[in-house]
């Protein structure tokens, strides 16, 4: 299992299309991908889990993924999370 902390930059938080674009890149690994928030834990793979969660620009949240491509999907997902999701 790895983690990573990493702080949403996109100016909207994680409404709709970057929720999507977060549960696109996570359902490509095999790998568990989850996020721990203010208190809570999302499932990147769902973007009703996502959405839910109420991220806004400025939150940290902790990258959790566990399994066989675990180091691959959070070097992705940080990644894709630090660049602002495309906005």
């Amino acid at each position: 299992m790895l983690s990573c902390k990493v702080t949403v930059r996109n100016p909207s938080g994680l409404h709709l299309r970057p929720a999507g674009l977060l549960c696109g890149e996570a359902i490509k690994y095999k790998s568990s991908v989850t996020f721990q928030y203010d208190g809570g834990t999302a499932n990147a793979k769902s973007v009703l889990s996502v959405l839910g969660a109420c991220v806004k620009r400025g939150d940290d949240i902790t990258l959790i993924c566990d399994g066989e491509d675990e180091q691959e999907a959070i070097n992705a997902l940080a990644a894709l999370i630090e660049s602002g999701l495309g906005e």
